[in-house]
This record gives structure tokens, sequence and C-alpha cells, in this order.
């Protein structure tokens, strides 16, 4: 169902998805905002996502520093500058378990995947709409308050990430990346991921 089909009705997640599914290989910028008040000013994170096969998720951060995070089969490689490789599972690591499992649901337009791991409820109209996802694993949700997805039509242009403790982290996609380093403030950027400002 294309956005257009169901501008009228209000956004339906299951379309959402759908209109947002990218088939292997895909691979889209993104900058990470970090807020924190030890911090003077927002720590911006900037690389790519790639999905090189439906099985992987590669997470490579380019600036301020060099670091490759690769999630398959159950297991995390991380890999940075200057530093010996790490492996590890993912089930001592639940967050970038999630970040796989809501990434690749999202990447192949799969509803049922993405409500296995999360309830889902959608908000707005198709042409600015949100997802919001709350983790279902007691032990993800203990950690990670929710998910909030941002976009246009079908366009993913923002994650905002907010755990139970600490700040929110928001992860802008594609033209809202492009946008994100040229925004000043905290307030700029959570503007920026919600579509209260232009993204391009």
């Amino acid at each position: 169902m294309a956005p257009s089909t169901w501008a009228q009705a209000g956004p339906d997640s299951e379309a959402i998805l759908r209109s947002l599914a990218r088939p292997a290989p895909a691979a889209t910028p993104f900058v990470e905002v970090r807020d924190s008040p030890l911090l003077r000013a927002p720590l911006r994170v900037s690389g790519e996502y790639r999905r090189p096969d439906a099985e992987t998720l590669v997470r490579e951060v380019r600036a301020p520093y060099a670091e490759t995070t690769t999630l398959r089969d159950g297991q995390a490689v991380l890999a940075r500058e200057g530093k010996p490789e790490r492996r590890f599972a993912l089930t001592r690591a639940p967050e970038l378990a999630a970040l796989q499992g809501s990434f690749g649901a999202l990447l192949a337009g799969d509803a049922a995947a993405l409500r296995r791991h999360y309830t889902v409820d959608a908000q707005g109209s198709a042409q600015r709409w949100s997802l919001r996802l709350v983790p279902r694993d007691p032990e993800l949700a203990a950690r990670l308050r929710d998910l909030v997805l941002h976009g246009r039509g079908d366009q993913l242009h923002c994650i905002e990430n907010t755990p139970v403790k600490g700040d929110p982290r928001r992860t802008l996609m594609g033209p809202a990346a492009e946008a994100a380093t040229r925004a000043g403030d905290s307030a700029d950027i959570a503007a920026l991921c919600r579509g209260d400002a232009g993204a391009g």
C-alpha cells in the first residue's frame, strides 16, 4: 500500500512498515546525537548503517572516531582503530540485539517480526508519522523505555531512543542526517528529529 492510499485514514503501522522495506544490500548515512550534562554540547557520532545481506547489520562510525560493529548470527564483532577486535554474544548486549532485530524487521518490512519484540503504536499522518515501539522483553524493558521512529511517507528520518535512566539519544537517518550536521543545539536536533524543521 503506497502512502497516498492511507493518507486519509491516518497512519497504519503495517502500511508504514511495508513502505519502509528496503531489500538487501542497503545503506544509509546516520548522525547519532547524545546529550549529557557532562558535555558542553551534544556529542555527534556520524557514519553509515549497512545491511549487506538479510542476516547482517553493520554500523560503521567514521567521526569523531573510527569503529565498526557487525551484528550477525547472534554475535557482535566490534572493531575500533588501534584496539584489539572484540567478539561477544548478543545475549550479553540486549540493546544491540534489539537494534539488529528492529532494523532487520524495519528494512524487511516485517511487521510480525517487529511485533514479536515490541508493542507498536502509530500516530500522525502519512506525510508525518511516528511509530512508538515499547519492548516486550523484561530485561530490555528494564533498560529501554521506548523507541520512537519519525518519518514522512516512505522515509524514516529519525529514531529516538529513550533509556529508563539517562538522556534520550537521537539517530537521524538519510537527508535528516545531512541536515543534522548543520543543526545547532539540542532543541534544533529534537525539532529536526520530530519533523518540526525541514529535513530536505
